[in-house]
């Protein structure tokens, strides 16, 4: 069983505690795993929906729906604790994009950077992909289409480049962040990289210079910032 390093526990309390999913597969295929909900004494419950390559964790709070309108609790710390998720987050991001446009791959190691994003307006392809070295699914990628519709919520640690495309014409993202930004410790993997291959619904249509002149996986696992995260193989029960 692997288990990532003390640099990151900080940021991921303990093992996600969801009896009723299994592993993921590691080719960048979404997959079942069932759900595990947390409603400790409310009415609105967060549902844990999938995980993905061991540490991606895709969530879709309860909505409460009356002739007024709805209501949901997108972020409650308790909850997230007692699914195994972070819950001390510094920093909150809001973007908007046109059709089209992809941000990403982006990633930060100090201090780490993991990431709850949801999209409130629109639709949009999350995409998490593992950069950390030594880890079995490096280089793996998932991608989830999430919407104000759906309400889904994806966490990736800090050892996960992050990146989105919006699909609609106008789209919001918003997430939640473990880190404060350091613009001195964050880099990004080119967005097309051949060696993870993402599969994007849609070509973008506008990129930054900076993401496109990001650099490739294996020149961030051959870099030295990239022994920042680390992934340490761990017997079962150990």
């Amino acid at each position: 069983m692997g288990d990532w390093a003390a640099s990151e526990f900080a940021f991921f309390p303990g093992h996600l505690r969801m009896p009723e999913l299994r592993n993921t597969n590691l080719d960048g295929q979404e997959e079942w795993l069932g759900t595990k909900r947390c409603n400790p004494g409310g009415r609105v419950a967060l549902t844990i929906e999938s995980c993905h390559l061991g540490k991606v964790v895709v969530l879709v709070p309860d909505v409460f729906r009356d002739e007024r309108g709805y209501f949901m609790e997108v972020f409650r710390a308790d909850r997230l604790g007692e699914l195994g998720l972070p819950t001390n987050f510094a920093q909150q991001n809001h973007s908007y994009s046109k059709k089209g446009v992809l941000r990403g791959l982006h990633f930060q190691w100090e201090p780490p950077m993991g990431k709850l994003m949801r999209v409130t307006r629109g639709s949009a392809f999350l995409v998490a992909v593992d950069i950390c070295p030594g880890s079995p699914s490096a280089g793996k990628w998932i991608g989830i289409e999430a919407s104000e519709e759906n309400r889904k919520q994806v966490w990736a640690p800090a050892s996960f480049a992050r990146g989105f495309c919006a699909l609609s014409e106008d789209v919001e993202v918003q997430y939640l962040c473990t880190g404060v930004y350091n613009s001195k410790a964050e880099s990004s993997i080119r967005w097309d990289d051949p060696d993870i291959g993402i599969a994007w619904p849609i070509t973008p249509s506008l990129i930054s210079a900076k993401d496109r002149q990001a650099q490739t996986l294996r020149e961030w696992l051959a870099s030295a910032d990239a022994q920042h995260f680390s992934y340490v193989e761990r017997a079962v029960g150990a």
